[in-house]
């Protein structure tokens, strides 16, 4: 990749598709649907996540298109096989110097979660970091009350790095603690060999 079109691959948010995933550029067109999300499943009622409340997503895409325009993150949509939207992710904290980024602020309609979707579309997402962008490290945060996202991020095979105490503030105002993992680049082959295992030998019931 010439080094016009790697600068290029940093500002603008791809398309990923998979069997059980898509993700497309999030765009204000899926508010209604991230709204429906968050009221039929209550994720925004958990005080430890930054999940939206339905009246708020709006703004929350709003958000998320302005730090995309700074330079500071990659947003997108998440769509199952049908192309229903089931929820959103992104990049953030882009630092193409180094070259790394923080893959988060990734909620999933509960019907979805710990399915063959949260797999496909993290193994679309590090070949994307690591194969189109190049980078050294890819890094996950979350808040240590978040043991459901902790266990999510370690089965993925990341590695905890370690806990930043205080780190900065949970939506409801209290401090949080926050558990960082990462991914290397040298240890990206092996995840994504265990990222299609998992796929490869999924079994609904039997969650990856």
């Amino acid at each position: 990749m010439g080094e016009r079109a790697a600068d290029a691959a940093w500002t603008r948010t791809p398309t990923l598709t998979g069997r059980h995933v898509s993700l497309v550029p999030l765009a204000p067109a899926h508010a209604d649907a991230l709204a429906n999300v968050t009221r039929d499943s209550g994720l925004h009622t958990a005080w430890y996540t930054n999940v939206p409340a339905p009246d708020d997503v709006p703004r929350y895409i709003d958000k998320a298109l302005e730090a995309q325009a700074a330079g500071e993150a990659l947003a997108f949509a998440v769509l199952d096989a049908d192309g229903s939207v089931v929820g959103s992710t992104r990049f953030y904290d882009l630092d193409a110097a180094v070259p790394n980024l923080k893959i988060g602020y990734t909620w999933y309609a509960p019907r979805v979660q710990r399915t063959a979707l949260n797999t496909e579309a993290k193994l679309l997402l590090f070949t994307h970091a690591f194969d189109v962008l190049g980078c050294a490290s890819v890094a996950f945060e979350t808040s240590w009350f978040n043991h459901t996202s902790r266990a999510a991020i370690a089965r993925l095979g990341a590695k905890q790095d370690g806990v930043l105490r205080h780190h900065k503030r949970h939506a409801d105002g209290s401090l949080r603690d926050t558990v960082v993992f990462s991914v290397i680049d040298a240890e990206w082959p092996a995840v994504r060999r265990h990222l299609r295992f998992k796929l490869d030998t999924f079994k609904p019931d039997s969650p990856p």
